[in-house]
C-alpha cells in the first residue's frame, strides 16, 4: 500500500511539474537566423501543443541558433485571452522584430527569446515566442523574476492547503478515527465477555 502512496505522489508531482514548467516563461540567449510562414498541418492529437484549434493554417516561425551551435525554432503565434495567459496580441510586431534581429556568424548580434513551451521535432511541436530582446552577449543571463515570483506564490499557497489539511485531519478524521476505534475495542471486549460467559455457563453444565 505504502508503494502506491508513493507512486500516486510521484505522478502527481509529474504532472503537476510539467505542466508548471510547459506553462511558465523560459529564456533563450540565441542568435536570428532567419523568419519564415509555413502552411502547417496540425494533427488532433497536437493540437493542445498550439494556439488555435485550426487543423491547417499558415504559421509564423522564428529561427535561431545557440552559442554552442544548437538550432532552436520557434512558433510565433497569439494567446489571446486563452491560456497561457499570456495576452499575446503582437504576432505581426514581433515578426517584424525578429526579422530585423537576423545576423550572420561575422557579425553576430545575441537577443533574449521569452517563450513558454517545449520543442519537440518526433511530435512537430515548438515553443511560442513572447517577446525578443537584445543582449549584450551570448553569457548574458536573465533573472527569471516572473517564475520566482510565481513559484513563491505557488509554494505559499500549497504550504496553506497543507496546514489546512492538517488542521482539518486533527479536527475532523483522528476523532472520528479514534472514536471507531473506542467502538471497536469496546465491541471486542463484549464479544470477550459473552465468549466468557458461554464458556462458563457450558462448565456449570457440565457440572
Amino acid at each position: 500500500m505504502r508503494y502506491v502512496k508513493w507512486t500516486l505522489i510521484a505522478l502527481i508531482v509529474l504532472i503537476v511539474g510539467s505542466f508548471v514548467h510547459y506553462t511558465l516563461p523560459q529564456h533563450d540567449i540565441v542568435r536570428v537566423v532567419g523568419t519564415n510562414t509555413e502552411r502547417t498541418i496540425i494533427p488532433g492529437n497536437r493540437s493542445m501543443f498550439w494556439s488555435s484549434g485550426e487543423a491547417t493554417r499558415d504559421v509564423q516561425f522564428i529561427q535561431t541558433v545557440k552559442a554552442n551551435g544548437q538550432t532552436m525554432e520557434y512558433r510565433n503565434e497569439d494567446t489571446g485571452w486563452g491560456w497561457p495567459p499570456y495576452f499575446k496580441f503582437d504576432t505581426s510586431s514581433l515578426y517584424t522584430e525578429a526579422s530585423d534581429a537576423e545576423s550572420d556568424k561575422a557579425t553576430p548580434e545575441w537577443y533574449s527569446v521569452t517563450h513558454y513551451g517545449w520543442r519537440n521535432e518526433v511530435l512537430s511541436i515548438f515553443p511560442n515566442a513572447i517577446a525578443i530582446e537584445p543582449v549584450a552577449g551570448p553569457d548574458a543571463k536573465v533573472v527569471p523574476w516572473v517564475n520566482i515570483i510565481i513559484l513563491a506564490v505557488l509554494a505559499i499557497v500549497m504550504l496553506l492547503i497543507w496546514r489546512m489539511w492538517v488542521q482539518f485531519r486533527e479536527r475532523t478524521i483522528d476523532p472520528l478515527v479514534e472514536d471507531a476505534g473506542e467502538a471497536w475495542d469496546a465491541v471486542d471486549d463484549k464479544a470477550d465477555a459473552l465468549k466468557g460467559g458461554i464458556k462458563g455457563w457450558f462448565a456449570r453444565l457440565r457440572k
